[in-house]
């Protein structure tokens, strides 16, 4: 790590703010020595309470995350705040960056709020947000909260970064449930029926009811993503399989909680945030919290190995002439990309081999 690095990263670990802003933007910019900055957070990261909001366009989301800072700080904690907002097409940023919505904590300097762009991915976030959650971490928030997009059922990476995922969902509207049914369902630790003083909210708390007693029967409500394979790779694979059953059977205790909330109002917020440290209990007590770092690590580790295997892939594009040039030899009939992505890999491959044997080589050495 260059000097400047180690200068803004004493920075974020004595508590300065414009540090941290730093160090997130050279995060979400991908900008030159980014990696070594993030490799030095993990040995101070692993003491905040990440929490993930998330629900259909509309249903306050911003309005409930500022009551939620608003009361974390009446109770003497510390806030970090990752709007996830739409990426623009033009220059990938985050195109509501203002956060209008969140007036009541401005000025407060121990609520940091950072908008992020999230640059095209189906479930609302970048690969940057873990990053950025590990400087807030590392910077020493008590409670890290992360707003998705709000993107309907493709919203479920945030099961990835947040401990504990909110599903919010808005009264009087039949339509938002049979949504959930398809992907979200599964995601909650804790629904919340926001702008519960409308019309239709008792309804859809009837519903919300009815959903998760059927989910629990078929095998899916009580446990929620906490199942063996929610977290695993994308073949579902469970990572740990010694230990899938001890943890099936403790995780099926937990039903999510229906919150009602009047986030304009903070109506139901204490509430709220109660349910939110009751999951936290659970999840240690449970020995899952455990777990779900571990699985998160692993997700990190693939993701890490996919960016690099990515890069190395368009390197050796360029050196066989370019994608465009290639995609031409196949609409002239010369070649297919099968062929083409054969002969791309196949030096990949090979270095691959080496490296395998040359380690193999090395610990016979040693």
């Amino acid at each position: 790590m260059n000097a400047d690095d180690q200068d803004l990263l004493d920075a974020l670990l004595e508590g300065h703010h414009r540090a941290l802003a730093r160090i997130i933007s050279k995060i979400e910019n991908r900008a030159p020595g980014y990696r070594d900055l993030v490799s030095e957070l993990y040995a101070h990261t692993g003491n905040a309470d990440v929490i993930g909001i998330t629900g259909s366009p509309g249903a306050g989301k911003s309005t409930l995350v500022d009551k939620l800072a608003e009361t974390y700080r009446e109770r003497g904690e510390t806030v970090g705040i990752i709007a996830i907002d739409p990426s623009s097409p033009f220059t990938g940023g985050a195109v509501l960056g203002d956060r209008i919505r969140m007036a009541s904590t401005i000025g407060d300097m121990d609520v940091f709020v950072r908008s992020m762009s999230a640059r095209g991915t189906l479930g609302g976030l970048s690969t940057a947000t873990a990053d950025a959650v590990k400087a807030m971490d590392a910077f020493g928030k008590d409670k890290i909260i992360i707003e998705t997009v709000g993107a309907g059922q493709n919203e479920v990476d945030i099961v990835r970064t947040a401990d504990t995922v909110a599903v919010l969902v808005p009264p009087g509207s039949g339509d938002s449930v049979q949504t959930l049914k398809a992907g979200i369902l599964e995601i909650a630790d804790v629904f919340v029926v926001n702008k519960a003083d409308r019309d239709g909210a008792d309804r859809t708390v009837q519903e919300l009811q009815e959903m998760l007693h059927i989910g629990a029967d078929v095998g899916f409500g009580g446990s929620g993503h906490h199942g063996a394979d929610a977290m695993a790779g994308t073949d579902g694979d469970s990572t740990d399989d010694t230990d899938t059953e001890t943890d099936s059977n403790d995780l099926d205790d937990w039903m999510p909680p229906i919150v009602e909330t009047v986030a304009t109002k903070g109506t139901g917020v204490d509430t709220f945030i109660d349910e939110l440290a009751a999951h936290k209990s659970f999840l240690v007590d449970s020995g899952t919290h455990a777990k779900k770092v571990r699985q998160r690590y692993a997700e990190e580790i693939r993701t890490l190995l996919r960016e690099d295997i990515n890069a190395l892939l368009e390197d050796e594009l360029e050196s066989a002439g370019g994608v465009d040039e290639l995609a031409e030899a196949v609409r002239m009939g010369e070649t297919n990309p099968y062929a083409i992505a054969d002969d791309v890999l196949t030096p990949v491959e090979d270095c691959l081999s080496e490296a395998d044997i040359e380690a193999v080589q090395a610990e016979f050495d040693s």
